[in-house]
């Protein structure tokens, strides 16, 4: 295996552990959730939900820039040499890093203080406002995997 076919691999996986289980839990998960359980036991799962995965989105997050910047390396002489994707792809990634950042340092720790006061109608509607930044992070995720699929010559 080549190091650039490696680090594709390592990147691609990435990649589909973050999009993939945002997704997943904005469009399987999250009307299970809704249309089964009562609201403090939704605010609960989500908090295991995120916990979960976080433990997996972490890393992903971290693998991604070290995984393509050394492809930029190995293919390309300079950033200015690398197509316009290219630098599509980073400032996507620096957005989406962005909402992931907000909905783990600032949200998340709310939804947790919610949950453990009890105070449910606080914690739906912090967990309303992660659904949001969730889904639009999913929105640039699916665009980013779209952008790289056709590889546009812009």
């Amino acid at each position: 295996m080549t190091p650039h076919a490696a680090l594709y691999a390592l990147h691609l996986l990435a990649a589909l552990i973050w999009v993939g289980g945002m997704f997943f839990a904005w469009m399987i998960l999250r009307p299970a959730a809704v249309s089964t359980l009562e609201p403090p036991a939704q605010l609960r799962l989500w908090l295991e939900v995120f916990r979960r995965f976080f433990l997996w989105v972490w890393p992903a997050v971290l693998v991604l820039p070290f995984t393509g910047v050394g492809m930029l390396h190995l293919s390309y002489a300079s950033m200015e040499a690398a197509p316009r994707y290219v630098h599509m792809m980073i400032g996507l990634y620096v957005a989406m890093l962005a909402l992931f950042l907000r909905v783990s340092a600032l949200l998340l720790p709310q939804l947790r203080a919610a949950v453990n006061a009890e105070n449910w109608p606080e914690g739906g509607a912090v967990l309303g406002r992660i659904r949001r930044v969730i889904g639009f992070n999913l929105v640039i995720g699916l665009a980013l995997v779209t952008i790289v699929a056709i590889r546009p010559t812009f």
